[in-house]
């Protein structure tokens, strides 16, 4: 099959098309044709290891563990392994790779009790791709923050893959959303259901006067201070995949100090919620954002484009024209 391969860390260059070996299920996986994946941050971040503590992960030198990228994937079950119950061939899924990424390539074995479901049926397979990561990973993050009806909520970044989920899920659970993005995307965030939206190009995002219950940070650009003094007294600050060891430890000492709270991290795949993800889908409450199309083959110039880092949503990879 085909594929693209790393075989170094560095510029989007390195990543090659190749042949390589066709997966084979084994006992309680699913073989599935990638039609569609994304490029996104935790793709070039593993490709640069930036941070340099992604070598510890997979490789100190060179690419070890994960040599195909690919975080995410919407396609069609090919074959069953044993013991499967839950998927048959040509079920059209959706899901997460987790820790051993790979959808950069025409096929992905995954365990069927990963974090895989059932595509939703409005979407087609480039669309349902730049759903798993982002809007997971945005929906956790507003529960632990014990969002509730009326809430006000703050989501910096609001354009990018997480926020615009954030938006709309915070939007679908009743908050009043303020979103904070550049001139090009105000009226996108606007659309998505933000009730007011702060153009950080042109006014102070944090201005010592409004006050929020929850200030989400979905790309670690905010400033901790000014935010942890701008969150109602029991409110929640939330830093998606933010794993800095010094604000891991302004966070703690929030915690122990303050009825505020600081959460932060990763968020962890779930096909329970990717099947709730489906029905708010299919209800017309959630829809990906798309920024650009790209052919599997161009994978380099789709990474030299994210990591920019001014996508809107989410950027796809046509794996399986159909």
């Amino acid at each position: 099959m085909k594929a693209i391969v790393y075989e170094q860390y560095g510029p989007p260059s390195v990543l090659k098309l190749q042949e390589v070996a066709k997966p084979i299920p084994k006992s309680g996986e699913i073989l599935i044709q990638v039609y569609a994946a994304t490029a996104a941050a935790g793709d070039w971040r593993l490709r640069k290891a930036d941070p340099f503590l992604a070598r510890l992960f997979n490789g100190l030198w060179r690419p070890k563990r994960i040599k195909i990228l690919g975080f995410e994937l919407a396609g069609v079950v090919e074959s069953t392994g044993s013991g499967v119950t839950r998927f048959k061939p040509g079920d059209a899924v959706y899901a997460a790779c987790g820790n051993g990424f790979g959808a950069y390539a025409e096929y992905k074995c995954l365990p069927e009790t990963g974090a895989v479901a059932c595509k939703p049926a409005n979407l087609s397979f480039e669309e349902a791709a730049a759903v798993p990561v982002g809007a997971y990973t945005a929906l956790q993050f507003l529960r632990k923050g014990k969002i509730k009806p009326g809430a006000r909520v703050l989501v910096y970044g609001a354009s990018g893959s997480v926020g615009t989920y954030a938006v709309q899920l915070a939007k679908h659970l009743g908050a009043q959303v303020t979103g904070v993005c550049s001139t090009a995307n105000v009226d996108l965030v606007r659309s998505l259901g933000a009730g007011q939206v702060i153009d950080y190009t042109k006014e102070r995002v944090l201005d010592g006067n409004a006050v929020y219950d929850l200030i989400f940070d979905t790309v670690g650009k905010s400033p901790f201070q000014e935010c942890i003094k701008q969150l109602a007294p029991s409110g929640c600050y939330l830093r998606a995949f933010h794993v800095n060891p010094w604000l891991i430890a302004r966070g703690g000492w929030v915690n122990l100090t303050s009825g505020k709270r600081v959460i932060g991290g990763t968020m962890k795949e779930s096909a329970e919620d990717l099947t709730y993800l489906k029905e708010l889908i299919e209800q017309g409450v959630l829809r990906p954002v798309i920024d650009r199309r790209y052919p599997l083959e161009q994978a380099a110039e789709a990474h030299r484009y994210v990591e920019q880092g001014h996508k809107k949503g989410n950027v796809v990879l046509t794996v399986h024209r159909h």
